[in-house]
């Protein structure tokens, strides 16, 4: 039987603390100006278009909407990002994690630059995380409603569709499904950046392998026409 989470690991500590002072800090904000860090700190488009307010491509992803908001997106980082954490290291797994997360807001921003509707919270680097997760760990179970046993690849799958056809069909629910499959697009070209990379050095390297074989060449070939042409002049008398 494979349980998740385990121990909170460094990094999804940090994000889990993180998340929840700034949760706090909302709430007591909220009571004494309504809103003001959601339209400061929070994702709306037409700002960082109109008045580049870049920040909040990052600062968006601390923000949340209610307990229940909070409380979901955490629970999903303790399970599932602890086990990637270990598996990856602290370093290569908050980097991925800031990477889809505000990849996700980049495509947020990307299908509405105009847009004046605020954007919060870490659902986009969590969608990001449940892709890795299923992608390292495929053939794991996971009990939907607690009830229901599901291969975490299948799982992925039918989240990453439902997303998909969210973001397409705009569904009016409040939620941001563009960022949602933002996080897992971000998330899968990031992940699989490595063999397109190594597939861009490969290349690289025979160019640079052909282009000095050329040098060569050109060079050997001068280097014999000289001395063909000494030795047709004879020997040289000091």
């Amino acid at each position: 039987m494979v349980t998740f989470g385990g121990p909170a690991t460094r990094a999804v500590t940090g994000i889990l603390v993180a998340n929840v002072a700034v949760f706090v800090l909302q709430v007591f904000a909220g009571m004494v100006a309504p809103g003001m860090l959601e339209s400061t700190f929070g994702l709306r488009p037409a700002l960082v278009t109109h008045k580049l307010m870049v920040w909040q491509l990052a600062t968006y992803m601390f923000l949340h909407g209610g307990i229940f908001h909070v409380l979901f997106n955490m629970l999903m980082l303790y399970m599932f990002g602890s086990d990637l954490e270990r598996l990856w290291g602290t370093r290569r797994f908050a980097r991925y994690y800031f990477v889809t997360g505000i990849g996700a807001g980049v495509c947020s921003w990307a299908v509405g630059i105009n847009s004046p509707a605020v954007t919060i919270g870490a659902s986009g680097a969590i969608y990001g995380i449940l892709l890795a997760y299923g992608l390292a760990f495929p053939d794991r179970t996971v009990y939907v409603f607690l009830l229901f046993p599901v291969r975490v690849r299948w799982m992925v799958l039918i989240m990453g569709a439902a997303a998909f056809l969210s973001s397409i069909g705009g569904s009016g629910d409040g939620i941001a499904h563009v960022a949602h499959l933002g996080g897992m697009l971000v998330g899968y070209a990031y992940l699989r950046g490595k063999s397109w990379r190594g597939l861009y050095g490969d290349l690289h390297s025979r160019r640079r392998h052909e282009r000095l074989k050329r040098q060569f060449e050109a060079y050997y070939g001068e280097m014999r026409r000289k001395i063909d042409e000494d030795a047709k002049k004879g020997p040289t008398i000091h």
